[in-house]
């Protein structure tokens, strides 16, 4: 990923994302004659790992993940042969950027509680409704947005320049900077009936395969990020003289390191796992979850564990290594908290919530 624009602000966030797709990074795992490369889920994730270690920049890859399990695969998945000749190509070459809306202000991993609403009248559906923390928003042209239409969860594509449509970039948080995200305010919206995605009350289960693909391939990516976090903090330890021994000679450092390694490469099979399950046309619920809940969890430890390894100099401004214990407590809450993660693998063994 060669001459990638700087970062900074949501047009270089725009342009950064445009790169990747020309040099086809989105168009992995997507069959050719829809456009794609006609590879695995194996090269994405290698691709997705490759990209964080020439970037570095996680809100760069949520973007990314945003567009792609949001966006591309719904429509690829669920979309008419209509819809897929109109996006899928723009899409894939980011000439149109998108992303999904679930997230409410009183609404966030319970879809069931999610307030947006549609109505079916003869000129089209109209929606009404707030969504909030929703990634690539200040830059999308379209966001496939989900909401109650007779009761039922349903998806819909809504254009940034549709009636009634608000696409804000604001609340903004610190973690993952560089992903531009905002509300989505509607207010009798109107779009085209053509522009439902899906069967009326599909919401749902569209919902849940979306976010197991962001969940299982989001830290492809982040372990290219980890793994420069890793050789940083190695190159340190060797550099940093205490009494005339290198940092790393010191056995509570070295077990840091060690533990930090174990984690990436931990993740690296996690994340390998659900490639392999997807490229054999296997359910991935249980591995995703359990990919999300470890990698999160293990992400934030070792971003930790590489500041205390730095000490002051970790801190400083200029130094990316803070920045990433934010996108590290981000990364615990963005496709479910590891408490939701935890939910899905006890309901999923027979006991939790959601066992019945």
């Amino acid at each position: 990923m060669n001459n990638l624009p700087p970062k900074g602000g949501q047009q270089a966030s725009k342009q950064r994302l445009i790169h990747c797709a020309q040099q086809g990074l989105l168009k992995h795992a997507i069959p050719l004659e829809q456009g794609g490369l006609g590879d695995s889920f194996s090269d994405l994730t290698l691709a997705h790992e490759s990209l964080g270690k020439d970037c570095l920049d996680n809100g760069l890859l949520l973007s990314i993940n945003a567009h792609l399990w949001g966006a591309v695969f719904p429509i690829l998945n669920y979309g008419t042969e209509t819809q897929q000749q109109n996006y899928l190509s723009k899409l894939l070459s980011a000439q149109l950027i998108a992303g999904h809306a679930i997230t409410e202000p009183q609404a966030g991993s319970d879809v069931n509680s999610l307030a947006m609403t549609a109505e079916q009248t003869a000129e089209g559906f109209v929606l009404n409704g707030h969504k909030r923390f929703i990634s690539n928003t200040p830059i999308a042209d379209f966001l496939i947005i989900y909401a109650q239409l007779n009761n039922k969860l349903s998806a819909f594509i809504v254009h940034a320049d549709d009636i009634g449509t608000s696409f804000l970039d604001a609340p903004e948080v610190i973690g993952c900077q560089t992903a531009t995200m905002g509300d989505v305010v509607l207010e009798n919206c109107l779009i085209p009936l053509d522009r439902q995605l899906g069967k009326t009350g599909a919401g749902n289960m569209m919902i849940q395969q979306a976010l197991e693909l962001e969940r299982a391939f989001i830290f492809a990516g982040i372990c290219g990020v980890m793994d420069w976090q890793l050789k940083t903090v190695i190159q340190f330890s060797r550099q940093r003289r205490i009494n005339a021994h290198h940092l790393g000679k010191n056995q509570a450092i070295s077990h840091k390191i060690s533990e930090m390694k174990l984690r990436l490469d931990t993740i690296r099979l996690w994340v390998n796992e659900c490639a392999r399950l997807k490229d054999n046309k296997k359910r991935i619920t249980l591995p995703s979850a359990q990919t999300k809940l470890y990698a999160a969890e293990a992400f934030l430890q070792s971003s930790l564990d590489a500041v205390h390894i730095l000490g002051a100099s970790g801190l400083q401004e200029n130094n990316p290594m803070a920045k990433l214990v934010n996108d590290a407590m981000a990364s615990r809450l963005f496709s479910g908290s590891s408490e939701i993660q935890k939910n899905i693998i006890a309901s999923l063994l027979g006991t939790g919530e959601g066992y019945k």
